[in-house]
C-alpha cells in the first residue's frame, strides 16, 4: 500500500536572530553586552547631559537680571515651539530625552562597575592608588548626583519638599531654597561632585569615541578642566548670590 502524502505541512520557521558561534547574539544586543558598547552608551548619554548642563547653567544665571527676566525665561521654556507644539510639550520632550540619558548612563556605569569587580575579585597588591582623585570618586560622585537630581526635582519642579513653594514663581522659589543652610549645603556638595564628574567624564567620553590622539590629548584635557570649572562656578554662583544678597 502506498503511503499517504502529508498535506498539513507547517509553514517554514522564520530565521532566528543572528547569533555568534556558541549562541551569543550579534548586532545591537551584542554591542550592548560588550564592554565597548556600554562605554559608548555611557559616553554618548554623558555628552547629552553635558549639553543640557551648559544650557541649564546659562539659564540659571539669568536670575542675576531680576525676577522679571528669570520668570520670563521660565515661562518661555514652557511655550517653546508654539503654536506647533502645545504648552510644555517641547519641555517634556527635553525631559524625556534627559531622563533616558540619565537611565542609560547610570545603567551602563553600574554594569561596567560590576563587570570590573568580577574581573578583579582581589585587591591590588600596591596600596598606593594609581588613579586620580576624580577617577576614584566617579562612582560616589555619580551616586551623589543621582540623589541630588531627585531632590532638585522635588524641591524646585514639583515643590514636594519645598515648604514655601509657589507655582509659577521660579525666582522666589530659588531664593527660598538658598535661604536655608541645608539647601546651600546640598547644592554646593552636589556641584563640587559635578565638577569632578565632568572633568573625568568628558575626557573618558572623548577617548571612548575616538577623539583622543597624541596631538589632541592636551587640548581635550584642557577643555575638560575648563568645562568642569565653568560649570561648577556657574552653578555655584546662584546660591552664593542669594547668600551675599546679590539676589534677593
Amino acid at each position: 500500500m502506498a503511503l499517504a502524502t502529508r498535506t498539513d505541512q507547517r509553514p517554514p520557521k522564520k530565521n532566528p536572530a543572528p547569533r555568534r558561534p556558541g549562541g551569543r547574539p550579534t548586532g545591537g544586543r551584542a554591542l550592548w553586552d560588550s564592554t565597548v558598547g556600554k562605554k559608548t552608551v555611557m559616553a554618548v548619554s554623558g555628552l547629552i547631559m553635558l549639553g543640557y548642563l551648559v544650557v541649564h547653567m546659562f539659564g540659571n544665571l539669568k536670575i542675576f537680571f531680576g525676577p522679571t527676566t528669570f520668570n520670563g525665561y521660565a515661562h518661555w521654556l514652557r511655550t517653546l515651539g508654539e503654536p506647533f507644539m502645545h504648552y510644555e510639550w517641547t519641555l517634556w520632550v527635553f525631559r524625556v530625552v534627559l531622563v533616558a540619558a540619565v537611565v542609560a548612563h547610570a545603567t551602563s556605569a553600574y554594569q561596567l562597575s560590576r563587570r570590573d569587580i568580577k574581573a578583579r575579585p582581589t585587591k591590588y597588591v600596591h596600596k598606593k592608588p594609581r588613579a586620580s582623585y576624580a577617577t576614584r570618586t566617579m562612582r560616589w560622585g555619580g551616586i551623589i548626583l543621582g540623589l541630588f537630581i531627585v531632590w532638585h526635582v522635588l524641591d524646585l519642579t514639583t515643590g514636594t519638599v519645598h515648604a514655601g513653594f509657589q507655582p509659577g514663581h521660579p525666582y522666589q522659589n530659588v531664593v527660598d531654597t538658598f535661604s536655608t543652610w541645608y539647601g546651600n549645603v546640598i547644592y554646593l556638595v552636589a556641584m563640587l561632585a559635578l565638577g569632578l564628574h565632568v572633568r573625568h567624564g568628558f575626557w573618558s567620553a572623548a577617548q571612548t569615541l575616538g577623539a583622543g590622539s597624541r596631538s589632541r590629548d592636551r587640548l581635550l584635557k584642557t577643555l575638560a578642566d575648563v568645562l568642569a570649572l565653568v560649570l561648577t562656578l556657574g552653578f555655584i554662583a546662584v546660591p552664593v548670590g542669594v547668600m551675599t544678597g546679590l539676589v534677593s
